[in-house]
């Protein structure tokens, strides 16, 4: 039986749905963390581990460390361009945020750190990144720079779909995180956090 191009379509964006609940409820059992959008008093102090050195090559083709954002505070995203829903949502979220936090917004870099190496080349975040905000810069890298950023961070992703085809998907945790200026694990926002929740957030750990 062949299916259309539009039924091929519903038929991906129904399967990210399902994947991105099953990935949030595997994310929130693995990261083990309460959502600080739904909670007045944030149990974490700062000093979870969580965030770490990397090592990238940004949307420019320039290599960048972390390092290098040591005196700002850091927004930090991972996904991918072929994302058909969580992560530009997520992104303009991210952008909606930092418009809502005025001139406090230049204390802040927004971060889109790429699960899918292979196909988002800096080429690629080139075209993409530019389209959520001015600011954003969007990471690639090996594989193996990739995992180990994910694993600093408690990112879960994983292919989906069969070996070898270029057309998949990524399952993968939803999580935006703060970082503070040294460095260190401020806070996260679970996806679908509204924008000016995150701005009212952020601006009070600026203080």
């Amino acid at each position: 039986m062949s299916v259309s191009r539009g039924q091929f379509r519903l038929l991906r964006y129904l399967i990210a749905m399902f994947a991105g609940a099953a990935v949030g409820l595997a994310a929130y059992l693995f990261l083990g963390f309460n959502d600080p959008a739904t909670v007045s008093s944030p149990r974490v102090t700062g000093r979870a581990l969580i965030g770490g050195p990397f090592e990238m090559v940004d949307h420019t083709g320039k290599t960048r460390k972390d390092a290098e954002f040591r005196g700002k505070y850091m927004l930090v995203f991972f996904g991918y361009t072929h994302c058909p829903d969580f992560c530009p949502t997520g992104l303009q979220a991210m952008a909606e945020a930092l418009d809502a936090l005025g001139k406090d917004a230049e204390k802040v870099q927004p971060i889109f750190i790429t699960i899918d190496p292979d196909r988002d080349t800096p080429k690629v975040l080139k075209g993409y990144v530019p389209n959520f905000h001015a600011r954003l810069i969007g990471l690639s890298g090996s594989d193996a720079q990739v995992a180990k950023a994910a694993k600093a961070y408690k990112v879960y992703y994983a292919r989906a779909g069969k070996p070898g085809t270029k057309d998949y998907l990524m399952d993968h945790s939803t999580f935006t995180y703060l970082m503070g200026p040294d460095g260190s694990y401020l806070t996260h926002f679970s996806h679908g956090t509204p924008p000016k929740k995150v701005a009212e957030r952020i601006r009070k750990l600026l203080k």
